[in-house]
């Protein structure tokens, strides 16, 4: 795998020296961007499109944008839109939809002039402010169909008075204010900041070469602490390739982390293929942990999901939303993989990290959603729910768990039935080499592209083959993924010295509710789980609650103190009011049902010889990349 991956970024390089550049390409088309009104959150872009076919010109803005999944409709924030052919002159356009524009009348030129407002630092939008330009090329580009295979130029206007250069996985151009893209959906997938930003870089061998990394992060922290930052992100960026074994071919041999750690901006994080965006309205100085959580999920996503892709994402459709039923992989596993990596790379505890796996458990344990969607289906789900926003009231609350936490859970199981089946000799960490070596190493026809993308045949295949049992994988599709089961946990965890167990063994519970105080009382501020004892005793959102055991209810306090009183197994009544009406109810305690995980070392026990072994495997990696001869420390 190791050699097929180095031809390959070898067959890259020379590709790129011989080739002509975008710049170069009498049909590329050209951007200017520029920031004259950048005070009032305005970004002005002039585009050029040359060799334009006899017709009209249909121009679009995305409606979608890569690593999200919902419909974000970026055309909103998009005005004064004009145009004029090579000669100067303008020409008419028409919007025959919300999200298009065509020009007619053109002499083969089309110059196209429009501003866009942006106001969000994060991973989707666009945000502009007198300091810097934070863009999402979706949220900013207006493109033309029929135009997909074309490069691109993209240059930015440094305003007057300021040192702005720009931090992008765009590829070099002749100056520092210029660069390009050698076709739409590198285009779209290359994030850029544009700024007076701290830079900081560090190269690691991969072979006879090796990917240098670039952190270019706008904070309002110290030299020290980005320091610190840096050298933590190298021991991720190090771990990581020890699950796959090499780094991907990154285009240009260059990785970009772009860090906005502003007040002002929103918790985010997105990846891209050769590159990252990271936003937090934290610093570096008091979230540390959380900030390299979140860069190491993204960095992992640049084998998972970025080159390793499922047929659903794969090409990316700009103008629909995007459904796919592997995002329990794509976006699930990155999920287990970003806290593990941390851990192995010394950055957290084995605690930390048993805690966050309980987190996870108990999510899956709680959570009503289990019983009506599979993990399939809950990743086809993402199309109403990844960031997307609705009027209406839904009810997500009893029917959705989120894919990238009932995938995190499949990735644990999966994880130790591997290494208990094969006593260690089989991890996942070879299920994702497998995976890597069938569809990602192999690379695509032009950056951006992935000529290989995975079926979920293909990866029950895959698990069969790195397993050595098909029916095994069969059967684990069929009851974990395609289905609505969990493994069991306990028994698994068992094996590393860790205890499953309840948090609250003993105590009573009407199930996970959502109770605030208000003018009108102990009102239910969200959907009461499916099949919990409040929702069997008729109690829903809005709901006020009057009295419970013949006791009066006047606070969120009162209702936890009485509700204490009770045992589990216990038949209360239950008075509540629902508008104008007054309803009773029986409700039927039951004991809480949460759990957490915790070493066995937490709980005054002694962990075993082997299942300290097991652990010690497990957490570090060791026994995974050491057999297939792969570790790099």
């Amino acid at each position: 795998m190791l050699h097929r991956v180095r031809t390959y970024a070898t067959l890259v390089a020379i590709l790129a020296a011989v080739s002509v550049t975008p710049a170069q390409q009498p049909d590329a088309v050209a951007y200017r961007l520029s920031f004259g009104d950048r005070a009032h959150r305005l970004m002005d872009v002039a585009v050029t499109f040359p060799r334009v076919p006899a017709g009209p010109l249909r121009l679009r803005m995305s409606r979608s944008s890569p690593g999200r999944y919902a419909l974000h409709e970026f055309a909103k924030n998009v005005l004064d839109v004009r145009a004029s052919d090579g000669a100067g002159k303008p020409l008419p356009v028409t919007r025959p939809d919300p999200d298009g524009w065509e020009v007619s009348g053109h002499d083969g030129t089309v110059r196209v002039t429009y501003r866009v407002f942006g106001d969000r630092v994060d991973g989707t939008y666009l945000g502009i402010d007198a300091t810097h330009a934070h863009i999402n090329m979706p949220a900013a580009m207006l493109w033309a169909r029929g135009f997909e295979d074309r490069a691109s130029t993209i240059s930015f206007e440094r305003p007057t008075g300021t040192a702005w250069r720009v931090a992008t996985q765009l590829l070099p151009g002749p100056d520092e204010m210029t660069y390009s893209a050698p076709n739409l959906a590198y285009l779209m997938d290359s994030p850029t900041e544009v700024g007076e930003f701290s830079l900081e870089t560090f190269s690691i061998g991969n072979g006879a070469t090796g990917p240098t990394f670039r952190i270019a992060m706008h904070h309002d922290g110290t030299a020290s602490e980005l320091a610190a930052f840096k050298g933590d992100v190298e021991k991720i960026v190090r771990e990581a390739r020890n699950v796959f074994g090499t780094y991907p071919a990154y285009e240009g041999e260059r990785y970009t982390f772009i860090a906005d750690f502003l007040p002002w901006a929103s918790g985010d994080g997105m990846e891209h293929r050769n590159s990252t965006v990271l936003t937090s309205p934290s610093s570096l100085r008091n979230n540390r942990v959380g900030l390299l959580d979140t860069v190491s999920h993204e960095f992992f996503h640049s084998w998972n999901v970025e080159r390793i892709r499922p047929r659903s994402l794969e090409p990316f459709n700009f103008e629909q939303a995007n459904m796919s039923g592997e995002l329990w992989l794509g976006e699930g596993f990155t999920s287990y993989y970003g806290p593990l990596v941390l851990r192995r790379a010394g950055l957290t505890t084995p605690a930390d990290f048993v805690a966050e796996m309980g987190e996870t458990i108990n999510t899956l344990v709680v959570s009503p959603g289990r019983q009506l969607r599979s993990p399939k289906e809950m990743s086809e789900m993402a199309v109403f729910v990844d960031a997307a926003a609705a009027i209406d009231r839904t009810s997500f609350d009893n029917t959705y768990i989120s894919y990238y936490t009932w995938g995190s859970g499949i990735a644990l199981g999966l994880d130790l039935t591997l290494r208990t089946r094969t006593d260690g000799r089989v991890t996942l960490d070879h299920f994702m080499r497998e995976l890597w070596a069938k569809h990602g190493a192999p690379g695509g026809r032009a950056p951006g592209i992935v000529d290989r993308p995975y079926t979920m045949d293909d990866l029950k295949s895959a698990l069969g083959s790195v397993s050595g049992d098909e029916a095994f994988a069969r059967d684990f599709f069929r009851r974990y993924i395609e289905g609505r089961e969990l493994v069991d946990y306990e028994g698994l965890l068992a094996r590393a010295g860790i205890r499953l167990q309840k948090i609250a063994a003993g105590r009573p519970s009407a199930g996970a509710l959502q109770l605030v105080d208000s003018a009108s009382g102990v009102r239910v501020a969200a959907s009461t789980p499916f099949g919990s004892p409040a929702y069997e005793a008729g109690l829903d959102r809005d709901d006020v609650i009057v009295s419970l055991a013949g006791a009066r209810v006047g606070s969120v306090a009162e209702w936890t103190q009485l509700l204490e009183a009770r045992k589990p197994g216990e038949t209360v009544p239950l008075v509540f009011r629902r508008r104008t009406s007054a309803i009773t109810g029986a409700l039927r305690v039951i004991e809480d049902p949460r759990v957490q995980a915790i070493l066995v070392e937490q709980a005054g026990q002694t962990a075993s010889p082997a299942q300290r072994t097991f652990r010690e495997a497990w957490l570090t990696g060791r026994n995974g990349v050491e057999a297939a001869g792969q570790v790099h420390r």
